[in-house]
Parts: structure tokens; C-alpha cells; sequence
């Protein structure tokens, strides 16, 4: 019986998978409900009486940075090892 990994199929779960593990990793860390994270999403900076409210706090941006650079190693790390199985 052929063992061999379906590469197609690996990369597509995934594909698939890495804005549901990034939306989980960011409410997880940013404290917010899903939908929070959405209407953060979606929110964009104002100006009210000649100042700019932002949507995300300073602290917000630099931890969803971290976020998308975990994910994006994650990812990396399976890419790696599909193209130079050892």
C-alpha cells in the first residue's frame, strides 16, 4: 500500500485553514469576541473634532504583526517540510 502524502490536499487543509487559525489567534491575544474581531475588520480610522480615532490601539497592531508572523512561520515550517521531506 502507497503511503505517499497528497501534497495538493496537505497544502490546500492548509490554505484553507490558515485565516481561521489567524482570526482565532488574534482574538485569542487581542481579548476579542468574533465579532469584535470582525467589526475590527471592517472599522476604518475617523476624525472626529480634528482627531483621528483609530480602530486599533498601537498594542492591538503591533500583536496582530506577531500573530501573522506565527501563522506565516506555521505555514512555512509545512511547506518546508512537504518540499524537502526527510
Amino acid at each position: 500500500m502507497n503511503k505517499e502524502i497528497n501534497v495538493l490536499n496537505k497544502l490546500h487543509a492548509a490554505f484553507t485553514t490558515m485565516p481561521i487559525r489567524f482570526r482565532e489567534r488574534v482574538c485569542e491575544e487581542c481579548n476579542y469576541s468574533n465579532p469584535t474581531f470582525y467589526r475590527k475588520v471592517r472599522g476604518v480610522n475617523t476624525v472626529e473634532n480634528r482627531k483621528v480615532i483609530q480602530v486599533l490601539s498601537n498594542a492591538e497592531k503591533a500583536k496582530i504583526r506577531e500573530v501573522a508572523e506565527e501563522v506565516r512561520h506555521e505555514l512555512d515550517s509545512l511547506v518546508s517540510h512537504l518540499i524537502n521531506p526527510k
